[in-house]
């Protein structure tokens, strides 16, 4: 008997529908997760490592909106978001307590550091402390350039300069100078000026504009820089990729996502160190 054409094809769709299915296993996970991140974590280029991966592994895709922990968390709060990653504790922790987050959990850590001009008028690289660099640059009031735009790295400077009962902000404008952006734009400031500024170390490692910046101080616990991951609450936020999200998350807390943190570097250093307790 002669098979027709269409014959052929109908005997043959079956089976290619399902290898087409086994082929793209996006159809069966994927979709989309909305993170509301940092610019230390997106400038840094942690996120164009770890996201192909997620990918590959789920089929979901992860949208990145890369702005200061302040902005991000205020996004969230509008329902701008399926998952936080950012880098202010106490702020998280309040995001969770307000019930719009559903719980916070530590991913990973880095630390903070002092840099600023080679020649270092301060006489940063003597200290001890990052109390007596913050000491030593407010007592010699050379140029210092902070974020100012209420992101972890902007809080914990705030903090840090708390700690010493320095009255920063009556300086304002003045010696010390705030950008009201991120963290590059804020290095590029820095240098231009051969100005100090506090930076993540993962941001400082990966920014091209160096000039005559060097680290001047680093090390002291006080400088700990710890990142937290939050779930958006679908309850509070009913159109939440829930889903997905907790799928992202589980996977950036599972041993292979913590290995994949662990693997990012730049020129042979880590930039990010997984500590996640599940």
């Amino acid at each position: 008997k002669t098979i027709g054409k269409k014959e052929i094809m109908n005997r043959f769709k079956y089976p290619i529908c399902l290898l087409f299915i086994f082929l793209t296993p996006s159809l069966i996970f994927g979709g989309e997760v909305l993170l509301q991140s940092t610019t230390s974590t997106n400038n840094s280029g942690f996120y164009n490592h770890i996201l192909p991966i997620f990918k590959n592994d789920t089929g979901i895709s992860v949208k990145v909106v890369a702005v200061g922990t302040g902005q991000a968390i205020r996004n969230a709060e509008n329902c701008d978001a399926d998952i936080l990653i950012v880098h202010a504790k106490k702020a998280e922790e309040e995001f969770v307590a307000n019930g719009v987050g559903i719980k916070r959990h530590d991913l990973m850590y880095n630390d903070f550091v002092v840099v600023g001009p080679d020649t270092d008028p301060a006489q940063v690289r003597q200290s001890k402390t990052i109390s007596e660099a913050l000491t030593s640059i407010s007592r010699v009031q050379p140029s210092f350039i902070s974020r100012g735009d209420n992101s972890g790295t902007h809080k914990k400077e705030l903090e840090l300069w708390g700690k010493i009962s320095i009255p920063i902000k009556d300086y304002s404008g003045k010696w010390y100078k705030e950008t009201g952006s991120g963290m590059g734009t804020t290095l590029n400031i820095a240098a231009e000026l051969d100005a100090y500024t506090i930076s993540d170390r993962a941001t400082w490692l990966t920014f091209k504009n160096k000039k005559a910046l060097k680290i001047l101080f680093e090390g002291d616990p006080l400088l700990f820089n710890q990142y937290g991951a939050v779930l958006v609450n679908p309850d509070q936020c009913p159109k939440t990729r829930a889903k997905e999200a907790k799928a992202f998350l589980n996977w950036l807390l599972s041993d292979n996502g913590q290995l994949e943190i662990k693997n990012y570097k730049m020129n042979g250093v880590q930039l990010f160190y997984p500590n996640a307790m599940r």
